[in-house]
């Protein structure tokens, strides 16, 4: 990097840079645990607001498209008004959301101000951080801010439950969200600290790609979002998102050709190590949705634990992953990042192998430290090493576009990964419940139908203390039989639950060959610096 009275680096020294990594982490960590909080404050939400389950839930799912759909457009705005500017926007963006959430009164104000601004929000800020991470710092430091940033993403999403549910049972909902704006503030005053990262390529506006980068992203997202909620067209609003992506791959080659401003440069994926970077940044994340809707669903519904115990049960989970990230982002110089990457899948590979058949045994969650342990330091390992795999090598002009495609990897792989997991496991549960009832000798035949399809619409979630309750008028042998069939199917459904992140931990394992197969990425910076 070059030094001189405009780099903050310089003018700050060591402290300074630590700060500013901190700063960053602060940032995404903001970002990732605002939806957590949603989530788990749903019914506070409806009953505050006068307003319906529906209505929230649509309002997370729109905030999730929103997100999805334009960040590309965003790392290109980030390109065309400063990446610093973007940066700033993209948390102002978010503290409008989160102040608006703070004194909501309807659901308009949640729709308009927290999904719809606060999603742009998210668009411009995720690709610009990315950028700004490249352009401030170099060598070990950039890789340590990486694996920081990365870890502050992860630990987010592991006890972001935990951290929503504590605040919501014992203060208010919206407390959650003033806290929100609190953190923004504090990164936002450390902007100065930022040095902008110029950007010298073409300053064009490609309306089309952007219309079809909106239709690609945002229908496919869209899709999972529908699958993931039972509704219909499912097919029908992948195959819009699917077509939109491939007329975005031949309307970009055809601006390339014509050498004519794009909205992205096609070139990028002919660099091998962007192509596998991207691809394994979205298995790992695909992984870590898939666990984190898995494991919370078994320790509350099948062990009956209230969101505390089961947040506190998952820290294992969260807390190797953070530290991990730390320690192999300063540490893991001498060693190839396709070796950590390789070792990182490998032991997510088996900590979930030693947790499917721990599932329908466990009767306490203290059984699954030990495998939460390992699969969470895998998850750390690949957080400290993929970012930096993906962007380091890429040219200052082209880091928005690749952070963007990086970070809609990212976005589409745990959206991805909560849906699929979701709906497979339900899948299984239906069936199981299904054969359970018809081979039943204690329910009487006339009635199994309808007792599967209750047990399917109302206890697929439900805890068996919760379904005794609804049963207590039936006969005894009906209510001990309907018990033993949830009891029974619900592991089984979990266990099918977990193959998806499992099955995405192995294909990253597979592709970490590929990683060794090609020399370490050479990064763009010339200079080398370091966090202090």
């Amino acid at each position: 990097m070059s030094s001189g009275g405009d780099d903050p680096r310089a003018a700050e020294g060591a402290g300074g840079s630590r700060l500013l990594g901190l700063l960053l982490a602060m940032a995404m960590f903001v970002l990732v645990v605002d939806t957590s909080l949603m989530n788990v404050s749903i019914s506070a939400v409806v009953r505050d607001l006068g307003t319906t389950v529906s209505g929230v839930q649509s309002a997370i799912a729109l905030e999730a498209l929103v997100s999805a759909a334009f960040i590309l457009i965003g790392g290109k705005v980030g390109d065309l008004i400063g990446r610093k500017r973007a940066y700033v926007l993209g948390l102002l963006g978010y503290a409008v959301g989160a102040t608006a959430m703070a004194f909501a009164q309807g659901l308009t104000a949640v729709i308009v101000f927290w999904a719809v601004i606060g999603g742009i929000g998210a668009s411009l800020l995720l690709p610009a951080m990315q950028s700004l991470i490249h352009g401030n710092f170099d060598g070990a430091a950039r890789k340590q801010v990486y694996a920081l940033v990365g870890a502050a993403a992860a630990i987010a999403a592991a006890v972001g439950p935990l951290l929503g549910g504590f605040i919501t049972t014992y203060l208010s909902w919206r407390v959650g969200f003033v806290l929100e704006v609190v953190v923004i503030a504090v990164v936002l005053g450390g902007a100065k600290l930022v040095r902008d990262v110029p950007y010298a390529g073409p300053r064009g506006v490609d309306v089309v790609g952007a219309g079809l980068s909106v239709v690609g992203m945002g229908g496919l997202v869209l899709g999972i979002l529908v699958w993931q909620e039972g509704g219909e067209r499912v097919g029908l609003v992948l195959a819009i998102g699917v077509l939109g992506l491939v007329g975005l791959v031949f309307w970009l080659r055809h601006r390339a050709r014509r050498a004519e401003p794009a909205l992205l440069d096609p070139a990028l994926f002919s660099s091998a190590h962007f192509r596998v970077g991207v691809s394994q940044q979205l298995l790992q994340q695909v992984a870590l949705g898939g666990t984190m809707i898995v494991l919370p669903i078994f320790l509350q519904m099948v062990l009956e634990y209230d969101a505390m115990e089961a947040g506190l049960t998952i820290a294992p989970l969260s807390l190797s992953m953070f530290g991990l990230a730390i320690l192999a982002g300063k540490r893991s110089g001498k060693r190839r990042p396709a070796t950590v990457v390789g070792v990182g899948f490998g032991l997510v590979v088996i900590g979930i192998l030693v947790l499917l058949p721990l599932v329908p045994r466990a009767d306490t969650g203290w059984v699954l430290v030990g495998p939460l342990v390992i699969a969470g330091a895998g998850l750390g390992l690949l957080v400290s090493q993929l970012n930096n795999y993906t962007l380091s090598p890429v040219p200052e002009e082209r880091v928005s576009e690749a952070a963007g495609v990086n970070s809609a990897a990212g976005s589409f792989g745990l959206s991805f990964g909560l849906a699929f997991a979701g709906a497979i496991m339900l899948a299984a549960l239906a069936y199981t419940f299904t054969a359970e009832t018809e081979a039943s000798t204690v329910l009487p035949p006339a009635e199994k139908q309808q007792v599967a399809q209750v047990l399917e619409e109302d206890a697929e979630l439900m805890s068996n203390t919760r379904l005794a309750e609804l049963l207590a008028t039936q006969p005894e042998a009906i209510r001990q039989e309907i018990i033993r069939i949830n009891t029974e199917a619900r592991p089984f459904a979990l266990q099918i639950g977990l193959l998806v992140p499992l099955l995405a931990a192995a294909l990253g394992v597979t592709n970490s060959l590929r990683m060794r197969r090609l020399p370490d990425p050479e990064p763009s910076g010339a200079a080398e610096t370091t966090l202090g």
